[in-house]
């Protein structure tokens, strides 16, 4: 059942602001303008769902009262069959739209590419990984800033770390983290034999200065040549920052720009997106073992998506989805498995509230181990 109290409050609150932002002091005062705006726009879907909601109730009552009259029976049956399996799809987005919003959902993300077992191979899915990430940004109009990059021989990646910034991001890639696996017959493969080698992604939010303090007494600070490609003008400069972070052991390396102060900033960026990670993960780590699971902590200890090109077919573990367009996923058309793993997390979101959901989808076959 819905908590029908709690949403007209809400909606009293909404119409309290609508006549709020109307008022001359408060459009004279920008900062609270924008505030009571923005608690405005937070309150907006569910009070439009909470419309939706009443209307559709209004219809089912005269359907049921449309019973009675032997003439409207036979069309009311089957529009009360109708309305009432829209009721229940609503009562859970609205159900949904209750829990509260994860702070981390709009903000931009760090995301962090390395080739893992496979060799050069390796190095090679991870820049295909990247253009995937990167083609699937350009859709979304989204902007791609790579903040350090270390190449393999064959012109593969063996690291890759890039601000990605726009609206929703970290929602819309915060379940690409795990490690990624491809199989098919390498470049560098004379008999055709199929090889199986991985290549790891971590998302982190971008933090905020004020999510994240880190004291300057804290951190070992090294400048080196940076490396790469030879010849380049950035190898014979100074210019690479490593960052150690003594408390935690975590180490940054940037080596982009030519500036060591800009290469200081963005190993500052990632610096504190990784310690806030960290945190996040040791608070859900202290939450009921029932209410975790590789998506909803984000633990990349074991794959999650295989990648089969002899086959075409791309394949998610954790919602056991298969689809049969790898050609087009590895083109940044990654809509279908975003949205599919996000609507796997709402449902666990809403079971862990008590909210009844529907079944879950049907699982799909495994991609063999080679």
């Amino acid at each position: 059942m819905l908590p029908i109290d709690k949403l007209e409050g809400i909606a009293r609150r909404y119409g309290e602001l609508e006549e709020q932002l109307g008022s001359p002091e408060v459009l004279t005062d920008r900062a609270r303008f924008s505030k009571l705006n923005k608690e405005r726009s937070d309150l907006e879907p569910l009070v439009d769902a909470l419309s939706r909601y009443r209307d559709l109730e209004k219809k089912i009552r005269d359907d049921e009262e449309a019973l009675a009259d032997p003439e409207l029976r036979e069309f009311a049956q089957a529009e009360l069959h109708e309305l009432s399996g829209e009721r229940g799809r609503l009562e859970q987005s609205i159900q949904l739209l209750l829990l509260p919003p994860d702070p981390a959902e709009r903000k931009n993300t760090i995301l962090e590419i390395r080739s893992g077992e496979g060799g050069e191979e390796a190095a090679l899915f991870a820049a295909d990984l990247f253009r995937m990430y990167a083609r699937y940004a350009e859709r979304r109009g989204w902007k791609v800033e790579v903040l350090s990059l270390s190449e393999s021989a064959t012109g593969g990646l063996k690291e890759c770390i890039a601000l990605v910034v726009g609206k929703d991001v970290y929602s819309q890639l915060r379940f690409e983290g795990g490690v990624h696996r491809v199989q098919r017959v390498p470049v560098t493969e004379q008999q055709g034999r199929i090889h199986t080698s991985t290549a790891t992604v971590a998302v982190l939010p971008e933090a905020d200065d004020v999510e994240v303090q880190v004291d300057e007494k804290d951190l070992e600070i090294s400048i080196a040549a940076s490396g790469g490609p030879g010849g380049q003008g950035v190898n014979t400069t100074n210019s690479a920052v490593q960052i150690l972070h003594k408390p935690t052991g975590i180490i940054v390396k940037c080596q982009d720009e030519r500036s060591q102060l800009k290469n200081k900033a963005k190993a500052m960026k990632v610096l504190k997106s990784r310690l806030l990670e960290a945190e996040r993960e040791r608070q859900e780590a202290q939450e009921a073992a029932t209410r975790r699971s590789m998506v909803s902590t984000g633990e990349r200890s074991q794959k999650i998506r295989t990648y089969n090109f002899p086959q075409n077919r791309v394949t998610d573990h954790r919602i056991r989805l298969t689809l049969a367009k790898l050609d087009r996923v590895i083109e940044g058309d990654l809509d279908e498995l975003v949205t599919a793993l996000r609507t796997h997390r709402q449902a666990e979101r809403l079971e862990a509230a008590g909210v009844v959901v529907g079944a879950p989808a049907r699982p799909a076959a495994e991609e063999p181990e080679d």
